[in-house]
């Protein structure tokens, strides 16, 4: 018997178990025509062609799970290639049938998924709702009354509803996570360039992302693992270099006063703030930044030049064919015809200039944490006003893409009346893809939201994030390299990055060292002494920065092994016995940021 949610530890157990590919896909054809809502599809596959697929699977891959994505069953956005079935981009008119799968669902098939049908969309994928398609508005899995989200909206609802097992959308407003945040599901949202748009219509050639909806971050990561890469037909596609981040305390910016904005939604502020608490929790330490200048950039994208991008995608169907536009999908891109040549430049410095603004913010946290939707709507209210309030779902998300940024959506928990899920996003510097992904996992798994329309499923081990292993070291410093200090540079120039401020051990003790330029302490242990520990930062540096590093450390200093107070052990500055013979010692100060600080002792 398969779960409802059909995660990709329950379906490698179930062919392990000795289901077959054919067997999953009668599950899929059963529920499918089962499935209370007619506007998830587009287009199924048929089911003898479904059946024929899992056959021949069967006859390349004969073995259970022998690939990494064997007889895995997957919905695609109805604007996203598949062979074999249409593109309509949820407009009938526009409809053409490729002539071959696009990147991401060739690279998906060749890895042994199966694609089950293609998914409704707010046409063009203009529209955060779902309510913009001649082929009907899919729902929350939760409430029918209620917009799935969009404009992936048929992708996360298959999955939410125990459809297919992952689904496919794109996102360049926040198409790949709102859907999630509504439906209660992960929704991975790659690095702009990270995953390859070929055989993709475009919204925003320029910023457009595939996106990846699943029960679990670990089995949306794995799936992005198996699209991503370098695609020399895409030109906007990049080649990837992994950017880290902290292992351990972890800052978390989070909004602070006047850029708190829910619409008066006090359930998902409510669930914002509990997720805040369970960051801290984690680990985690909470700074509060300023969203300004990252709301300013996000209001470009629908109040700026850039919403011209959507006109270049369908100019030349938009002049033959205007009447086959929905009315709101023609309103917004037809706006774009008030933009010139001029205003895509003035719009392109406003967006470096806040880009500047928002640097200013980076510095003090490493990735932010924000509402994915700061509320939601019916589907009677989004229709009555379909701009104003679909703007509102995108407060939090719009400028992700215009900055480059990664971002992974996970569930936060339901409303106080245990009726609507909400969804938090967590949001890091280009192309933290995976090392945003162990924290992210451990907020899914502490919400106790369960996965899709199944709240209280249990996620499994298997599908646990272990901690990135970026290839850095770590190393502890005591004095001159601490943050702010004069050697610091030494440690940024290269780009390393601040792990934790924390103490050693109690048997540490610290001397001022005499005559060193600029003025530098000593560590030493002495086991058996009873002190408070020391203060200290650790952090991380390529192995090759570490080895320069270490050459260029003077006598009497040396890198040894600091025992910190969890116990652990980590690379850090020691200082020979010798050396203090005579030194000032400043233990019962905490630590070199003190005695600096300490105006009463001579320097």
């Amino acid at each position: 018997m398969l779960p409802t949610i059909l995660d990709l530890t329950s379906l490698r157990a179930a062919y392990e178990a000795g289901k077959s590919p054919l067997d999953i896909v009668e599950v899929v054809i059963a529920r499918r025509t089962a499935s209370t809502d007619p506007a998830i599809f587009i287009t199924p596959t048929p089911d003898d062609m479904l059946r024929a697929e899992a056959l021949a699977l069967m006859q390349r891959a004969p073995a259970p799970n022998s690939l990494p994505l064997w007889g895995i069953p997957f919905a695609v956005k109805d604007n996203i290639d598949v062979a074999g079935l249409p593109t309509t981009a949820a407009c009938p008119a526009f409809s053409y049938q490729p002539e071959k799968d696009s990147t991401v669902v060739a690279r998906l098939r060749a890895a042994g998924a199966i694609v089950i049908g293609k998914t409704n969309l707010d046409q063009f994928a203009t529209g955060l709702n779902g309510t913009r398609s001649p082929y009907g508005a899919p729902r929350s899995v939760f409430d029918k009354n209620y917009v799935s989200g969009g404009s992936s909206s048929g992708s996360a609802v298959a999955v939410a509803s125990g459809l297919a097992s992952f689904a496919l959308g794109t996102d360049t407003a926040g198409s790949g996570r709102v859907p999630a945040a509504f439906n209660n599901l992960v929704g991975i949202k790659p690095t702009p360039g990270l995953v390859p748009n070929v055989g993709v219509v475009p919204a925003c050639r320029s910023v457009d992302v595939v996106t990846v909806f699943a029960p679990t971050v670990g089995d949306g990561v794995a799936i992005r693992k198996v699209m991503e890469g370098y695609d020399a037909a895409d030109p906007f596609s990049r080649k990837a270099v992994a950017s880290s981040l902290p292992a351990s305390g972890l800052r978390i910016g989070v909004l602070d006063g006047a850029e708190r904005e829910f619409f008066g939604n006090r359930h998902v502020e409510a669930l914002y703030d509990a997720a805040i608490e369970r960051a801290r929790s984690l680990g985690a330490t909470i700074v509060p930044f300023d969203y300004a200048p990252f709301r300013q950039a996000a209001e470009l994208l629908y109040n700026g030049p850039w919403v011209a991008e959507r006109l270049a995608a369908v100019k030349d169907f938009l002049a033959t064919n205007g009447a086959d536009f929905e009315p709101t999908v023609r309103t917004i891109i037809e706006s774009a015809k008030a933009y010139d040549a001029v205003a895509a430049f003035e719009g392109r410095y406003k967006l470096e200039a806040l880009r500047q603004e928002t640097l200013k913010e980076w510095e003090k946290v490493d990735i932010l944490m924000l509402p994915t939707s700061p509320t939601t709507y019916t589907v009677e209210e989004m229709m009555a006003d379909p701009i104003v309030k679909n703007g509102h779902f995108g407060r939090y998300t719009n400028f992700a893409n215009l900055l480059g940024c990664a971002a992974i959506a996970v569930p936060a928990g339901f409303d106080a009346n245990d009726h609507l899920p909400s969804g938090v996003t967590l949001i890091g510097p280009a192309f933290t893809d995976d090392a945003l992904a162990p924290f992210a996992d451990a907020m899914h798994r502490t919400s106790n939201a369960g996965m899709g329309k199944d709240r209280l499923a249990a996620i499994s081990e298997a599908s646990r994030v272990p901690p990135a292993d970026d290839g850095s070291v770590a190393i502890v410093v005591v004095g001159a390299h601490l943050t702010g200090m004069p050697l610091n540079h030494e440690l940024t120039g290269p780009g390393g990055k601040r792990i934790k401020t924390c103490r050693t051990a109690a048997d540490y003790r610290l001397f001022v060292l005499p005559d060193t330029v600029p003025p530098k302490p000593g560590l030493v242990r002495e086991p058996g002494f009873d002190g408070n520990g020391l203060e200290v930062e650790v952090w991380k540096v390529t192995a090759e920065a570490f080895g320069r590093f270490v050459q260029n450390i003077p006598a009497p200093l040396g890198i040894g092994k600091v025992t910190l107070d969890d116990g652990s052990q980590v690379s850090g500055f020691l200082c020979e016995a010798h050396a203090i013979e005579g030194a000032h010692e400043i233990t019962e100060l905490g630590g070199w940021r003190a005695y600096l600080a300490d105006a009463s002792i001579p320097k």
